[in-house]
């Protein structure tokens, strides 16, 4: 049965009714996302620049809170020898990796230490013995976040007896490093500390790694949903 012209321009106008209402909700939602994604940097930067805390109030945010990403901490204590792993990194453009170690603190505790980058030549301890400290010392650092799994599918599984890692996967690490999960504390630390311009690790390389496109998502889905009203306008109000 052959449907009347009457019927085929309502159909029109309900499709057309059902794309706008897809197309402005999508467009709204990413109106939402932008002002949650403005929101989250503006935290970190302020974070970021607030006064270091001392590690004791970074736990207690941690277990109140479960959230300590980007707070400025002074810690002091002294690295654990021969216990560094190596998670595949770059910076400013070159491969390398970014040394995990064991932070022995004054309680007998421990935290992940991100020590900074060094090249992909310059992984073994033997080519920077400068890096081998273990002498208690003073630290400046960003706390981090423990990830809670593997990000995704596409990252490679970690190579835990090569010691190198593709995730950060903290009790996974600390344990191959020699700690014991009871005496761990439950997040990395960035190492911030000044240091001098050609020494090994190179610290301060932790990156705010957020992209911001909800704008232009936001632009693209009510571009499409006007265009799709101006093409509805053209074919249901034509020129005489």
């Amino acid at each position: 049965m052959k449907l009347s012209d009457g019927s085929m321009r309502w159909g029109m106008h309900l499709s057309v009714l059902a794309g706008l209402l897809v197309l402005l909700s999508l467009g709204t939602w990413q109106v939402k996302r932008l002002a949650w994604k403005e929101s989250l940097l503006a935290s970190i930067e302020m974070r970021m620049a607030s006064p270091p805390l001392p590690l004791s109030e970074i736990e207690n945010r941690f277990q109140k809170t479960g959230d300590v990403d980007y707070y400025p901490v002074a810690l002091s204590g002294s690295l654990v020898p021969g216990a560094e792993q190596y998670f595949l990194s770059t910076y400013q453009g070159q491969s390398g990796w970014n040394i995990y170690a064991p932070l022995r603190l004054g309680d007998g505790r421990f935290v992940m230490l991100n020590r900074g980058f060094v090249p992909y030549d310059r992984r073994d301890p033997a080519t920077r013995p400068e890096s081998q400290v273990a002498v208690e010392k003073q630290f400046a650092g960003l706390a981090r976040n423990p990830l809670t799994g593997k990000p995704s599918s596409m990252t490679p599984d970690n190579d835990v007896d090569g010691r190198t890692w593709f995730w950060k996967d903290l009790y996974a690490m600390a344990a191959k490093a020699g700690v014991e999960k009871e005496k761990l504390l439950p997040f990395f630390v960035d190492d911030w500390s000044d240091v001098p311009p050609d020494s090994l690790p190179i610290t301060k390389t932790t990156l705010v790694l957020l992209p911001n496109n909800h704008l232009q998502y936001v632009v693209t889905w009510y571009g499409l949903a006007a265009a799709l009203l101006g093409v509805w306008a053209v074919f249901t109000f034509p020129r005489r």
